[in-house]
């Protein structure tokens, strides 16, 4: 008998498979990331069954108990909440990902305390798209010199851009401020050409995430249910 959580990922990749294809894209294109803060291991595990590799965690002693408890899986884990200075050794120490990188002090943090065994940690710079003072990230107009002072890190690997804009229901809002996401990364790539990632969309507007260019698309309460 199917999981609950079986049954949602197949719900949400029939999402990026049918968005992929009314906007020209290819479905493997989208990264799938499940978010599990909250959310028990076993959860995960059930997640991984299902193929999913990608991992994201808001909370990083809670993500730090989890990885414990699935090292036999080979799981990529993102780190994608809010990084405190005091937080960014286990960060750099734990993780593969780092989506919300908005400040020099940070990125220089995780480059040097990156362990010298392992590659160079993935990292999105965060913009704060809508302008809203309740979220992390920096303008657009900021964004080029942070980007070339990450780029002279030799532990980072720049990759891209994540950003949650202002909620809405509207499909054509949702669109514009993806499109400014997706323009700054194009702008980017002309001196960066490495940068490949647009870490954008969530459950409720991955549609619109899909149709202006997401490679990542960061999924919770459609894959593992309302949190309580």
């Amino acid at each position: 008998m199917s999981s609950t959580i079986e049954n949602n990922i197949a719900k949400v990749r029939a999402r990026i498979r049918s968005a992929a294809e009314k906007y020209q894209r290819t479905p493997d294109s989208v990264q799938l990331m499940a978010v599990s803060k909250t959310r028990p291991a076993s959860m995960i595990r059930e997640a991984a069954n299902c193929g999913v590799v990608d991992i994201g965690e808001n909370y990083l002693q809670e993500a730090l108990d989890k990885q414990a408890e699935l090292q036999d899986l080979a799981l990529r884990w993102h780190f994608i909440g809010p990084i405190q200075s005091n937080k960014t050794r286990a960060i750099a120490e734990h993780f593969d990902w780092v989506h919300g990188v908005d400040r020099l002090k940070i990125a220089q943090r995780l480059n040097d305390q990156r362990p010298s065994e392992l590659p160079p940690i993935n990292i999105c710079l965060q913009i704060n798209v809508s302008e809203e003072d309740s979220k992390s990230g920096i303008s657009t107009e900021q964004l080029p010199v942070l980007a070339n002072q990450v780029q002279a890190m030799p532990n980072i690997a720049l990759r891209g851009i994540m950003a949650i804009p202002q909620a809405s229901d509207d499909l054509d809002e949702q669109r514009a401020a993806f499109k400014a996401v997706s323009h700054a990364l194009s702008l980017l790539k002309e001196t960066h050409p490495q940068m490949d990632t647009l870490s954008i969309g969530m459950s409720k507007d991955l549609e619109a995430a899909v149709a202006e260019g997401a490679s990542i698309v960061r999924i919770g309460t459609d894959i593992f249910g309302q949190r309580t």
